[in-house]
Order: structure tokens, then sequence, then C-alpha cells
């Protein structure tokens, strides 16, 4: 008996934006892999009928590591299952799925990509910031901040990076924030070049924080940011708007006025 496998991208979070694509695989699943990204009001439509197996990152703790996940749905599909590996956002996009569908092809298993609406380009328009605009950014560079910690030196080009006149977007940032501005600094990026946080956007829960490359690392300890977390990186963070969404706090009024206060493209 074989099945089939599907990458599933649930996108940044709601029902709104989940794709009828996804929908109508996930409606369809015999188990459902899933961590906490995908947000609860996703997570509470998963099948009732299925087996939903919880492959979460929690404190630090993985309830499950990827080669255990992986080898769960080779197992399940052979069982001749609908096995769907549910991501938040779009699971090509830093979610790992190029790495299970490589595991999935080996085995010789059929396997199906349903993209997803990415956190990177969602989140911050949602909040009234567009990763490129004509005046501030005529490209955009989406990169990790959390690479794989068995690499030998970080794929990363801090440099370039920093010499790059369009937007950052920049996924899984919030532990390294301090370091990843630090390194943009010290390669040459204008200390007082913009940046916005947007945790849990699109949730109820909203939080967004503006500062600097300069004192960005401070406020978000102060304010207590945790993630998950989309930092923008550029002058586009400009455009940002705090009366016009919800989810603002105070580093957030104070870091916008300081960022209206700078030079457009950065």
């Amino acid at each position: 008996m074989t099945g089939k496998a599907y990458l599933v991208g649930s996108g940044p979070g709601g029902l709104g934006l989940l794709t009828m694509r996804a929908r109508e695989v996930i409606d369809g699943a015999d188990v459902v892999l899933y961590d906490q990204l995908p947000g609860e009001e996703v997570l509470s439509t998963l099948p009732e009928g299925a087996e939903l197996i919880d492959c979460g990152k929690y404190g630090g703790n993985h309830t499950l590591e990827q080669h255990e996940i992986e080898a769960l749905m080779v197992e399940r599909v052979r069982e001749g299952k609908t096995v769907v590996r549910l991501k938040g956002g779009d699971p090509f996009l830093f979610g790992r799925g190029g790495e299970e569908i490589e595991v999935l092809r080996e085995h010789g298993i059929q396997v199906e990509v349903v993209p997803g609406v990415t956190s990177a380009i969602a989140v911050p328009e949602m909040v009234g910031i567009p990763v490129t605009h004509r005046r501030y950014a005529s490209q955009v560079t989406f990169i990790t901040g959390h690479e794989d910690p068995t690499k030998p030196e970080s794929a990363l080009d801090w440099g370039v990076l920093a010499r790059l006149k369009g937007t950052l977007v920049i996924l899984m940032g919030v532990k390294n924030l301090l370091a990843i501005a630090a390194a943009l600094t010290e390669h040459g990026k204008d200390p007082q070049t913009p940046v916005a946080i947007i945790e849990r956007g699109l949730r109820p829960d909203q939080r967004v924080t503006v500062g600097t490359l300069a004192d960005i690392a401070k406020k978000a300890r102060t304010v207590g940011v945790r993630p998950p977390a989309v930092i923008v990186i550029g002058g586009v963070v400009n455009l940002y708007d705090e009366g016009s969404v919800p989810g603002g706090t105070r580093a957030s009024r104070e870091g916008r006025e300081d960022a209206k206060n700078k030079a457009g493209d950065r």
C-alpha cells in the first residue's frame, strides 16, 4: 500500500489567508503533522478523524526531531495513508520543506507541494509596510536569522547584506537580533536605518515595535519581544503608521518618530 504526502503552507496565520487547495488537502488527510506556527485558528479546524501529530518546538525543546518527522511521514505513507505536513507561511521559505521533499523522493513517495502565503511579505504589508517601494527599495532580500548550528560557518555575507540598498526581511531572527544589528552596522550599514519587528503577525495579539539598527535590540528587550516575528530593515519601515493598524507599542511610537526623521532609502 502506498499513500501520498503533501507539504502544505498554511499562510501567515488565520483562515482568511489559507488557500482553497490547502483547505481541501487538509480536510482529506489521514495524518497531519503540524507545529504551532499555523496558529490556533487554523489548527482548530484540523480534521477530527485524522491522526494529529504535534511536531512543534516549545521553549527550545523539539517535540520531534527533524529526522523523526521525516521517518513518520515515510512510515505513514507506506501504510497507505494521505499525509499532510502542515507548515506556517510557505513550506519552501525557511520551512525545511526542501529537506523533507528530498527524503520523500529518496523513498519513492509521491508528494505534492501546496504553496502558502509567506509571512515574509504578508505580515509587513498587513501593518502597512511594503517590502518594495519605488522611493525606498527596488529589491528585497529574505534571510534566516537562525542558520543550521552544525554548519562550520555562516552562509550569510554580512558585508554584502550591509551594502544592499533595498529591504532586508529576516525570519526567525529574534534570538539573534543584537548580533544581526551589530553585524550590519559593523559592515557599514547606517546605524539609523529603520527597523520594524512584527510579532505574531495577523493574530489578535499582534504587536509592532519600531526603532533603528542602533537601538532596536534594546527596545525589543525592554518590551519583551518574542518569536514568532518578522523583522524588516530599510526605508520602507518609514511607511508604518501605528494609527492605521492594531498592535502598536510605546516602542513603536518612539521608533516611528525616529525613523521618519531619517533619510529614505537605506
